[in-house]
């Protein structure tokens, strides 16, 4: 998750709830505390995606090209153990779509806008590899397989005003607004860097990745160009993991399943001439930018977002067999004994223009921080670019600055009293 922008977006001073907010440097207004104030404005790059569930992203592309979600890799060496991995692991299976047509079957996602309110997230199982909130989450968000589902229950939701994605696991959400998650994830669409979570931290997906970059989205194969990879699951993996993964899940201790991050390749030999023009657009995009191991489950199930006006490509897909795959080339691999190492964040400062401040007047914080990825204001503004935030506080706040790169996380606080 990583890499930085310097925006002047001027917001709007709100006042609701515990405080409003207003940043003079980009994207993220807003308030904690079940609800308040939007979530910025500007003229990003991502302001081009529509608003809604499964909308199109009308050709942004998360992340920088130099990702790796985007990052063409059909020039790189086969893995030397490539045929015991699809033997042994993948399996004589064919390749699986997990989307469709109906709406609980896949992933869904919704993209909001500036004016989107801000909301608490309460946090359950993983609370220290997780980001905080307040998050531009609406309260009738899409939940994989359906609330109360009782599978990963994912919600992604992304934000077309400041480019943030939000994505939650085993989400469900609150009668105040508010939403509950055992692990949730902020990501910087922006950058290359902030496409990691710091080493061993997970995500809202078992390899520490996010989602929606890895969905096959029918915008994407309609428009005839693909320019990312996709996620996939197999049903074994080791306690080990591969960039660009940075978490483990292992379920079985045979150390010659593969690691979280491994990347599959469509063979450049296997013909796809005969499939419709749709089809071919997926599959192009597996032969360039492969396949990345996310999850455990079923064998070369890729994870799509559904949607009604999927056809023939559904079925077509499903006859690509696993012999056609290859695996890409492994590394580097880590575990939780030999993971890279490095310096977390610097906080020089976090201050506020004032200790005190009567209800309803506003104070202005501001930070000066080296070498974080991205950075969270909570409770107030949520995620944030720039070096400083307005907010009002309804009462008196102690305001923490979370300050993130691929080696961990520092935290600041500052106390804003209200007599």
């Amino acid at each position: 998750m990583f890499s930085k922008l310097a925006l002047a977006i001027a917001l709007t001073i709100l006042l609701v709830g515990c405080g409003g907010v207003s940043s003079s440097s980009g994207g993220g207004g807003g308030t904690g505390g079940g609800g308040g104030g939007g979530t910025g404005g500007g003229n990003l790059a991502c302001d081009v995606m529509s608003t809604g569930q499964t909308s199109s992203m009308n050709g942004f592309v998360p992340f920088t090209s130099s990702g790796f979600w985007n990052t063409d890799i059909s020039g790189e060496q086969v893995d030397p153990n490539s045929a015991s991995i699809m033997t042994n692991w993948v399996g004589s299976v064919n390749m699986h779509p997990d989307w469709g047509n109906d709406p609980s079957y896949g992933i869904p996602y919704v993209v909001v806008d500036g004016n989107q309110p801000l909301v608490d997230v309460h946090l359950g199982a993983y609370p220290d590899e997780s980001d905080p909130g307040p998050m531009p989450i609406p309260a009738n968000a899409p939940v994989e397989g359906g609330a109360g589902s009782g599978g990963d229950q994912h919600v992604l939701v992304l934000n077309n005003s400041n480019c943030f994605l939000y994505e939650l696991y085993n989400a469900s959400s609150n009668g105040d607004g508010s939403w509950n998650a055992d692990s949730t994830a902020v990501w910087d669409l922006l950058s290359s860097g902030n496409a990691q979570r710091p080493w061993t931290w997970t995500s809202a997906d078992a390899a520490g990745l996010p989602i929606f970059p890895g969905l096959v989205r029918y915008d994407e194969a309609a428009s005839g160009s693909i320019k990312h990879a996709f996620r996939f699951t197999l049903p074994h993996t080791y306690a080990d993991f591969t960039p660009p993964a940075s978490h483990a899940a292992g379920n079985t201790s045979n150390s010659s399943a593969p690691p979280m991050g491994m990347r599959l390749r469509l063979k450049s030999s296997y013909d796809i001439s005969g499939f419709s023009a749709h089809t071919q657009t997926i599959l192009t995009a597996m032969k360039h930018y492969g396949l990345i191991l996310a999850d455990n489950g079923s064998s070369l199930y890729v994870t799509g977002a559904s949607d009604n006006r999927w056809g023939v490509e559904i079925e077509e897909l499903k006859t690509v067999p696993s012999s056609a795959f290859e695996v890409v080339q492994i590394s580097s691999v880590y575990n939780d004994s030999n993971y890279p190492t490095g310096a977390a964040p610097a906080i020089a400062s976090f201050t506020s223009s004032s200790s005190h401040v009567q209800a309803g007047g506003s104070v202005t914080l501001s930070w000066n921080v080296s070498g974080a990825s991205y950075n969270i204001m909570s409770p107030g503004a949520g995620a944030v670019r720039g070096a400083n935030v307005m907010v009002s506080p309804g009462a008196t706040t102690t305001y923490t600055l979370y300050a993130t790169n691929q080696y961990g996380r520092t935290t600041a606080t500052v106390t804003v009293s209200v007599p």
